[in-house]
């Protein structure tokens, strides 16, 4: 399990890999950790550019998403398209209660009132529960996305759980990649990518909270429309990069 004592490593590794291949930051991680390193996606671009080039490369890292149970139908068609291109399952993360259950406690809608809630509840708390299971989550953030991602690490150390005294190491190997050349790299391979993105969709959550991008807007600028919230908190809970 990484620890405190990686903190200069992950240093040192963070300023060698800006600007190094894709292919290369993957290998160094599965070399080091195999499948103690996982992928988690939701499906965008960026993830699905990672999931590529580890398959492709025979990096066969475990790949995770959250199912909310408030995924658009078109998410999930394409979960099962990428699952039969690369011949892997993966591996669905969900929340403790299911939407019924949620209702009957907290009330109908909860992403209407309090969405920092509904977010913590529905993609926080399973994500935090399977990195304790991991030495590294691989994500595809990019600095470009919004400004709360700019300072966004290549590889990043966190002490998640501090109760229980557990770190994991983030690994954003497209921190520094711009939208376009996500996109390049899709059409290159002829990646599967969800219809919505061609109907105005930049970033993909769920159905309630999600809508298209007006031009000039930046790729998160859909999210929780009408809150002072740009994140769901699965980038955001770790707290400081050590």
């Amino acid at each position: 399990m990484p620890s405190l004592g990686d903190r200069e490593m992950v240093r040192r590794k963070a300023e060698e890999f800006e600007g190094a291949p894709l292919r290369d930051i993957l290998a160094w991680t599965w070399e080091t950790y195999g499948a103690r390193a996982a992928i988690g996606t939701s499906f965008q671009g960026a993830g699905l550019v990672v999931i590529h080039e580890a398959y492709t490369n025979g990096f066969r890292f475990p790949v995770f998403t959250i199912d909310t149970g408030l995924l658009f139908p078109e998410t999930l068609e394409l979960k099962v398209q990428i699952e039969a291109r690369f011949g892997i399952a993966i591996e669905s993360l969900r929340p403790e209660q299911t939407l019924e259950q949620q209702a009957a406690e907290l009330g109908p809608e909860l992403w209407k009132t309090k969405p920092d809630l509904c977010c913590s509840l529905r993609k926080v708390v399973p994500l935090q529960k399977k990195l304790s299971s991991l030495d590294v989550w691989i994500t595809g953030v990019r600095r470009q996305q919004n400004e709360s991602r700019e300072k966004t690490g290549i590889v990043e150390l966190y002490h998640f759980d501090v109760l229980r005294d557990l770190y994991i190491i983030k690994l954003n190997p497209l921190a520094a990649w711009t939208r376009d050349q996500v996109q390049a790299r899709i059409r290159e391979h002829g990646l599967p990518v969800n219809s919505l993105s061609s109907r105005g969709y930049r970033s993909i959550g769920c159905m309630p909270c999600t809508r298209p991008v007006a031009e000039g807007e930046s790729e998160r600028a859909g999210r929780w429309t009408g809150f002072d919230k740009s994140e769901c908190g699965i980038h955001t809970f770790l707290g400081s990069n050590i």
